[in-house]
């Protein structure tokens, strides 16, 4: 039997604002070897065209900015 990869979207196991990279690959395949705001900000950077627009390019900015200050203490 031959088993086909889902392209059912749900907002629990499959969210369709992470899967919409030409890469087909899922954006938690990337962040979850980040710590947790770099993670953070490479999610809001790579939904932000399939949901949260320029909010979710100012999210990433604050989280980028709160690992730059962590980095500097």
């Amino acid at each position: 039997m031959v088993q086909h990869k889902s392209t059912h979207y749900d907002n629990i196991n499959n969210p369709e604002h992470y899967n919409v990279h030409p890469s087909k690959i899922e954006c938690i395949q990337i962040t979850e070897h980040m710590n947790f705001c770099v993670g953070n900000a490479m999610k809001y950077l790579w939904r932000h065209c399939g949901k949260g627009g320029i909010e979710d390019l100012e999210k990433a900015i604050w989280y980028i900015e709160r690992e730059i200050k962590r980095l500097n203490n």
